[in-house]
């Protein structure tokens, strides 16, 4: 298993590097990061000119990518414009652990990302929490009560959630919650931020803003998710060796979550292990409804502003969470089912 591991940790290096390059291009490529300045009538054209070549953007594009992989501190630049070649030896590059300074908060990325990581994996952890768990009970009740009127109800409403766009969900949960709710008299729910602006910050307080946007996540998932495992389960309750147990007087509690469910889980690992690592990138559109700040939000916000240094590590982070949450997925086979081994 160790030398798995190993090899399928070496071989994400080079994909990991093509991901890098092709989003460095795009980015860089993509236009000019500072054009919100050209209206700004107090930044002079010096102070433009003088703030392209600290940040290095009139190199050449092969020149900037090396800068920001392993650092300029080698390299010799003129920011006085007079002339006269100066040494800014401000940024190691990032595999020295400088991933740079956004170009729109100017600060370092990881404390612009550390801000709001944070509230993204709260929400988007809660949410696929709750994805997890009632597509488990959804998915296996439906399977135990095949083609009953229970079924077919759960079936049809996962159908029809299914179908609906994300911001859809988002706009009727404000609508009903929220508008309606009110004009009802009824308690009604925020639908902006993770707390009011003069109000407590309290966990209570962030809980009632997370309702409508765990909800909206959740609805489309659920229903995927339920309609997965319910086909996962039928095709494990129906075996040979369910049936043995059933003739042997086993319980059916121990027969489905003893036996059936635990053979009916590895489709189930794979989809986790691909859903999970999108966590960290937040829920774009979820996040910029409900103004949440979290991944989503900044990374929408950062992509306005072409802030590439954000950007970048935004995506590798999701890169790299996708390779390691594929390497659990398969340690996770391994303990789920013995007969898979890795040699």
């Amino acid at each position: 298993m160790g030398r798995y591991l190993i090899r399928r940790l070496l071989q994400s290096i080079p994909l990991l590097m093509l991901i890098t390059v092709l989003v460095f291009v795009l980015l860089k490529t993509a236009g000019d990061p500072l054009a919100y300045l050209a209206n700004d009538p107090k930044v002079s054209a010096a102070d433009k000119e003088r703030l392209r070549r600290s940040l290095g953007l009139e190199d050449p594009l092969p020149l900037q990518f090396v800068h920001w992989l392993i650092g300029d501190d080698w390299y010799k630049r003129d920011l006085d414009l007079d002339g006269e070649p100066e040494t800014y030896g401000k940024r190691l590059g990032i595999l020295r652990g400088d991933f740079g300074n956004s170009i729109r908060y100017n600060r370092p990325v990881t404390e612009v990302i550390g801000g709001f990581l944070p509230n993204t994996l709260l929400l988007g952890g809660t949410a696929f929490l709750v994805t997890i768990i009632m597509g488990l009970l959804v998915g296996i009740y439906a399977a135990l009560r095949q083609y009953t009127w229970v079924d077919n109800v759960i079936t049809t409403i996962s159908f029809i959630t299914f179908s609906f766009p994300i911001f859809l969900i988002a706009l009727l949960s404000d609508l009903i919650f929220a508008v309606l709710f009110k004009q009802w008299g009824l308690p009604y729910l925020p639908v902006q931020g993770m707390y009011e602006v003069r109000g407590d910050k309290t966990l209570v307080e962030i809980a009632r803003h997370m309702i409508l946007p765990v909800l909206s996540l959740t609805a489309i998932n659920v229903a995927g998710y339920s309609r997965f495992i319910r086909a996962s389960m039928l095709e494990v309750i129906n075996s040979d060796y369910v049936r043995t147990a059933k003739a042997k007087g086993l319980s059916q509690r121990r027969i489905v979550y003893l036996h059936a469910f635990k053979n009916a889980s590895l489709p189930l690992i794979t989809l986790i292990g691909l859903n999970f690592p999108f966590i960290l990138s937040g829920a774009v559109v979820t996040e910029t409804i409900f103004a949440w700040p979290g991944m989503g939000r900044l990374f929408i916000d950062s992509l306005n502003f072409l802030d590439s240094p954000v950007l970048i590590i935004s995506v590798m982070m999701t890169a790299v969470a996708v390779v390691i949450c594929q390497l659990l997925t398969d340690v996770a086979y391994a303990w789920v089912d013995p007969r898979i081994r890795y040699n």
